[in-house]
């Protein structure tokens, strides 16, 4: 499934536009550091919190470098949503030197 991919620059972009992000690490990857404003949902979750993400818009995924996000944006995409792999993930957004966020809330 051909999956869109944006980099770092562009999610930093498109958050401040207020895109929605989604973060599939699991809750420890999450706390350690996450991108401002993503929103922690499991990979191994999405399934049954499919109602979170949001369809009216298109949707951002991120994991730690870019693998279990793409998985997110390709199943959420056969569900019909307009979603939008990170390529890269968290770890390029922190050596981007892009700000983060610690703990367990978006922030």
């Amino acid at each position: 499934m051909d999956i869109p991919e944006i980099d770092v620059d562009e999610l930093e972009k498109r958050c401040a536009d207020g895109a929605p992000v989604i973060d599939v690490r699991e809750p420890h990857e999450y706390a350690q550091a996450h991108v401002p404003g993503a929103v922690l949902i499991p990979l191994a979750e999405l399934p049954d919190r499919i109602e979170e993400v949001p369809v009216d818009r298109a949707v951002l995924f991120i994991c730690a470098s870019g693998v279990r996000s793409r998985r997110a944006a390709e199943f959420l995409a056969r569900q019909g949503v307009d979603a939008t792999n990170v390529a890269g993930g968290t770890l390029a957004w922190i050596e981007a030197g892009k700000p983060t966020v610690a703990g367990p809330h978006p922030g």
